[in-house]
This record gives C-alpha cells, structure tokens and sequence, in this order.
C-alpha cells in the first residue's frame, strides 16, 4: 500500500507477452521443402500457417491465470515459446524469476534411465546443486509414491506414473513462475488432488500459476483469471466464469450463423446468451410450489422452475434443459426434458412451449444461478437454439436444521458410545479401508 495515496499499489508483472506470434510453414511435400531451402528462399512453395498472433497479455506477481481453448487454438504453443523450447516468430516476451513448467508427458526425460536418474537430470535442469538434489530426492520419491519403480527404467512406467514422477520434479522446490499445460488429466484422482493440494500451496506462498486445462472445474478453482484463444488469437478475458461459459457458447455456434452476446447482470456477473436464434426463451420465473415467485429458499424446500420458449423456425423434438451452479460457477446440477423423456414432438414458426421443472433443493446455504438452453438431442452442443446463462439467481438459507459445509445436504446421522477395546479389524474393509 502506497504511504502518500493509502491505495494497494499493482503487483509487478511476472509475466508480459507483446504482440507474440508464432508461424510455421506448411508444404504440399518434401520434395516442396528441398526445392525452397535449395533456392534460398527465392522459389517459395509453402504457406505459412499461424499457430499464435498478436497476443498480448500480463500475468502479476502471485496471479492465477488459467488459459482455456479449443484444440489447435494456440495453448501448448504458446507455454513452449515462454518456456524457451520453441522461438516466437514476432513480438517478444519477458519472465521474472525461477520458472518450472510441465509441458508435454516426460518431456526431458529419457526412457532408459531410472527413475532415480531422470529426477537428478531434471533436478539439474531447474538449477539445482547436488547438495539440494540429494536432500530433495527421498522427498520426490515420497510425493510420486513410486517406492518400487524408482530403480527402473522409465519405459517400465505407465503414462500416469511418468505423470507422477514429472509433477514431482518440477515442483520439487517452490517456483517463482510455475507452468502446467494438462499434464494432470492423465493422472487418477488421488494424485490429481495431492496435485492440486501443493499447487494452491505454492500460490498461497507467492507462486505465479499459468495453467492450461479442458477441465472447467479446475480452471473455476484454481485460477483468478482466463484467457480464451481461438485460432492463435486471445478472444476473451476476464473471470473464469465468464471466459468459460463464453468458450461454452463458442463451442456450441458451430454453424456461425448467431452471434454471441455477453453483457453485465445483476451482483456484477457476466451473463452470456448464445445460440442460433430458431428459438428464444421469453421468460423465465422460480417460484415454490405454490406459484408465489421466490428467489430465497431454506435447504430442503421444494421449488418450481417455468420457463417460457418461442420458436421461430419449424424444429422437430426440442429439448429444453436447466443447470444450477454454485457461486463459484462450478455445475451443481442440470438435467433436461430429452434424459427425462418429457418433450413436444414438433414446434411450428410462431409457437410457444412452457415447461416447468420441479425439484426439492437439497442444497448447502449461499448463492446458486440457473441457466436454461433449448436445443436438439441430448445435449446444447448439438444445435444450440438458444443458451442463457445465468437466467436467474437465488439464494438457499438454514432451515434451523445442524450446520454443515458443501454444496449438497445429505441425511446423515452420528452415534457416539464410549467402549474400552475396539477392533480395528472388524471396521475394514477387503480393501483396508476403515468403514
């Protein structure tokens, strides 16, 4: 905080892309290639292709920010440029402090060595002494619980093993700048949140986190801020609940005929409205089951969601679905008319459907949104006609029932008896569980 002004000063940036591009060339054959490098490049046979363009973007010290697309968008190409594995072909870029990056699965590793081996190689690769590398390594053996492996070759692992062993590297002492392009899909969920525990730990220490992930849930939790790219291009910035249910409704515009719309709503969130507009959800009102409008319910009370569809072109079974999220934008749940097996087998120009859901809201106390599409088949991505995000927001308060945490309130009931023996044995399970 500034002494003369009493407002927080902005945190230096770690990261700063200027107008970053990357271009390849792309030749109709081999023989193509020979003939332009034999010329000098005076006899040009290829076209150049641009995995990045003009991106511009900065990350601050201590900053999270998760990058979302599309395969091909330009992700992976860009963490290789910033991590120096592949050069920009325009524009520059500039990072401030030790940097660790899992890239591509063993990326740096070779198969033949042991698992001891490569983690000394990487160790070596984050600038490591042998003094700290031999102090780190029973701590990277612990962290990729790998105690029956490490004497082996690394072609012995399996590709979630390779996973396991590559996070314990990169993290084996806390980074400035730490950067993961989706190495954590591979891995099964227990390491995945033994990943996640350490990654929040190195924010919370100071870590900048750049973070390229196709799971919505991750980039929501982990990250302050998203970049979308689209064809080598940053299209959108902002929170992640807005980059995303963007990204959501870009994924759904395959025909681009519609355009998509995003505008400030109430509690300044970003509400995003999509589809190819053969259809428009009118109106959309919750209210209990008595009819009385109601955007505040206590947990466990039963609520009735209506909404009202007017088409505007002839559409054969549409589906009409309803989604809650809770305010962190992570799906609670969702369903729709086509899994429920309730639909109007034909809409004409000019027709309007009402359809109501009902549902008992056993949810945790905060605030949760509703979002509503119409479109065909299972799901929106098919033939979006219309995505409202964040149609509506209500509230769900204590019902004077006992306190807990969490999005979903389960019956559950608690028995406590003093005894003097207890045998473990008899409360585990085959696979050693306790019960």
């Amino acid at each position: 905080m500034s002494a003369h002004t009493g407002r927080l000063e902005p945190r230096p940036a770690m990261i700063r892309v200027n107008d970053l591009g990357k271009c390849y060339r792309r030749y109709p054959t081999h023989w193509a290639r020979l003939t332009e490098w034999l010329s000098g490049g005076r006899l040009v046979r290829s076209e150049p292709r641009w995995a990045l363009r003009d991106l511009n973007f900065s990350v601050a010290a201590g900053e999270a920010v998760g990058i979302v697309g599309a395969n091909g968008a330009g992700k992976s190409t860009l963490l290789k440029i910033l991590t120096g594995t592949t050069r920009p072909t325009t524009g520059s870029f500039e990072l401030a402090g030790r940097v660790a990056a899992l890239l591509e699965l063993g990326m740096g590793f070779h198969p033949d060595f042991t698992g001891w081996q490569n983690a000394i190689m990487g160790c070596q690769m984050l600038g490591l002494g042998i003094d700290a590398i031999r102090q780190r390594l029973p701590e990277i053996a612990d962290f990729a619980e790998l105690p029956d492996y490490m004497d082996q070759p690394l072609r012995c692992y399996s590709t979630g093993m390779q996973m396991r062993l590559a996070f314990s590297v990169a993290t084996a002492q806390r980074p400035d700048i730490l950067i993961v392009d989706e190495a954590l899909s591979v891995g099964d969920a227990h390491f995945q949140h033994k990943c996640v525990k350490r990654i929040r730990a190195f924010r919370e220490a100071g870590t900048t986190l750049l973070f390229v992930s196709h799971d919505p849930a991750a980039v929501k939790s982990l990250c302050d801020r998203a970049l979308l790219l689209d064809q080598g291009r940053l299209v959108r910035e902002g929170s992640p609940d807005a980059v995303l249910d963007y990204y959501n409704a870009l994924i759904a515009q395959k025909e681009g005929d519609a355009g998509i719309e995003q505008a400030e709503a109430e509690r300044g969130a970003t509400v995003t409205r999509s589809g190819s507009g053969a259809a428009r959800i009118l109106a959309v009102q919750l209210t209990d089951p008595e009819g009385r409008p109601c955007r505040a319910f206590r947990a466990g009370d039963w609520a009735v969601l209506h909404c009202t569809v007017q088409f505007y072109a002839r559409v054969e079974r549409p589906t009409v679905g309803m989604l809650i999220r809770d305010r962190l934008g992570n799906d609670v749940f969702g369903t729709n008319t086509y899994h429920l097996k309730v639909f109007e087998p034909v809409l004409e120009p000019s027709e309007c459907l009402a359809v109501t859901f009902t549902t008992r809201l056993d949810l945790g106390y905060g605030t949760y949104s509703v979002s509503l599409a119409v479109h065909t088949g299972d799901t929106h991505l098919d033939q979006s006609l219309d995505w409202w995000d964040r149609a509506l927001v209500f509230e769900v308060v204590p019902r004077g029932s006992p306190l807990f945490v969490g999005t979903a309130m389960l019956p559950v009931q608690a028995v406590v008896s003093k005894t003097r023996d207890l045998d473990m044995g008899q409360l585990r399970n085959p696979d050693g569980f306790c019960t």
